[in-house]
């Protein structure tokens, strides 16, 4: 019987529909203003798409930002949990996961089994998240996909002093009135957020090998300032940003066989 997994965080909500270790389908579409209405809309197009009505899933485990609005979830998981499960799936050799999600980031350490060790969370400001980006790329008048383009322009790196999205909006302004290029800029802010996150792996301790999960692992700029500051090479997943619905799937399983 198939099962499913719902991550809701506060940009993105994934569903992963699951059975007997298999991917059948996943969506992510944007969460909106509520979580419980955008859990429902991901849970129902997933299973339209297979054909399937809520009935039959046997078992579902929400994680996730809006995991508690979800009353339909047949239990709620952390997303530490949930992520590290997602990540050792994906990639057995993996003992350090970086998530940078839409508005905060983790780095987990996990044991030979995919067991979570310790971790390192910053939730309480959008630093160096996918909102931070957002902004950011607001400021420097490019999409949001192109941001990592344009820093790969860059001939020179522009210093980000603040990390917070507010002040580093302001700054960012400052900057682009007085001249300097915009992809040096865009590099600078880069280079701040592995900065910021490198700090975090390096306060649980980087095992290798490491994975990058979260929408930000879509950002190819992101990455390459990671993999220059920690020395190594990131994996980053097919669909970096279905881990934490997979590993809620994966833990969906687990439930029924218990």
């Amino acid at each position: 019987m198939p099962v499913a997994g719902i991550d809701v965080g506060s940009l993105t909500a994934e569903v992963v529909l699951l059975e007997r270790g298999e991917v059948m389908h996943y969506v992510i579409m944007p969460t909106g203003a509520n979580s419980k209405t955008a859990a429902e809309k991901a849970i129902d197009t997933a299973l339209e798409a297979v054909d399937l009505k809520r009935s039959a899933l046997e078992f579902v485990v929400a994680t996730g930002y809006g995991r508690i609005s979800i009353d339909f979830a047949d239990k709620r998981i952390t997303e530490i949990t949930c992520h590290g499960r997602g990540a050792f799936f994906l990639n057995p050799a993996v003992r350090t996961v970086i998530d940078i999600g839409g508005q905060d980031s983790k780095v987990i350490r996990l044991s030979e089994k995919g067991k979570v060790l310790d971790f390192a969370m910053n939730d309480k400001c959008a630093a160096g998240t996918g909102r931070f980006l957002e902004v950011m790329a607001q400021a420097l008048e490019v999409e949001l996909a192109g941001l990592a383009d344009l820093s790969r322009q860059a001939k020179s790196t522009v210093s980000i002093s603040s990390m917070c999205t507010v002040f580093a909006e302001s700054e960012v302004v400052s900057l682009i009135a007085r001249g300097l290029p915009r992809e040096d800029i865009a590099r600078g802010l880069h280079q701040s957020i592995a900065d910021r996150t490198a700090g975090m792996v390096h306060r649980i301790g980087l095992e290798e090998a490491l994975m990058i999960t979260g929408g930000v692992a879509k950002n190819a700029a992101v990455v390459e300032a990671l993999n220059e500051k920690l020395k190594t090479d990131i994996i980053v997943p097919e669909e970096p940003q279905i881990a934490g619905a997979l590993g809620a799937a994966l833990l969906a399983e687990e439930e029924l066989r218990q």
